[in-house]
């Protein structure tokens, strides 16, 4: 069996995940929404209770289109509010909305969101050499620094733990631990 970072478990949910995408540099704004939304409905849960609610969440926000959730009203909310099968938050339900709207005006004055936020890397993504899961920070300057960046846009549940998580995902930071097999896996295969 092949060595996995320590937090993956045993879950087959949370094994596909590590195995597939967490840590692959993201360059697709669409993909990008997708784990804004993911990250802000995990603020104060589990990621496998977000896993486990992906295609639920997926229809609930129209396959994570930004363009469709920016027109969200009130009507859209009301009903999302009422779905049992998604995080009925409706802070998050609000601050996604917000968010969508926000994500396009970034990506229209960047050209896309991808090239906002992979900017603060210069296009390449981190590679962290950690030895144990204890070693990895729960947020960075780089967190902290974008954090600040899309709160002065009015994007909301962004704070810096929230996009560190989300940076991870979207493999700008490559916080795969170095016994594991992914580490090198994606550092060949985007040759970073």
């Amino acid at each position: 069996m092949d060595n996995r970072c320590n937090w993956v478990g045993n879950h087959q949910i949370m094994i596909d995940y590590h195995d597939s995408e967490w840590g692959v540099p993201v360059y697709d704004d669409h993909k990008l929404f997708e784990y804004m939304v993911l990250d802000t409905f995990q603020a104060g849960l589990s990621w496998l209770i977000i896993l486990k609610k992906r295609e639920a969440l997926r229809r609930a926000f129209h396959n994570f289109s930004p363009k469709e959730v920016a027109t969200f009203s009130e009507k859209e909310i009301t009903l999302l509010l009422s779905n049992p099968d998604i995080i009925r938050n409706k802070l998050k339900v609000e601050g996604t909305i917000i968010n969508a709207r926000k994500f396009l005006e970034v990506a229209g004055r960047f050209g896309s969101f991808s090239n906002f936020i992979w900017n603060f890397v210069d296009g390449k993504p981190i590679i962290n050499h950690w030895k144990d899961l204890k070693e990895i920070p729960s947020k960075s300057e780089l967190s902290d620094k974008i954090s600040k960046e899309l709160k002065s846009f009015g994007f909301k549940f962004v704070g810096s733990t929230i996009i560190y998580a989300f940076l991870q995902a979207a493999g700008i930071v490559n916080d795969h631990l170095e016994s594991c097999f992914r580490y090198k896996e994606i550092i060949a295969k985007y040759r970073i």
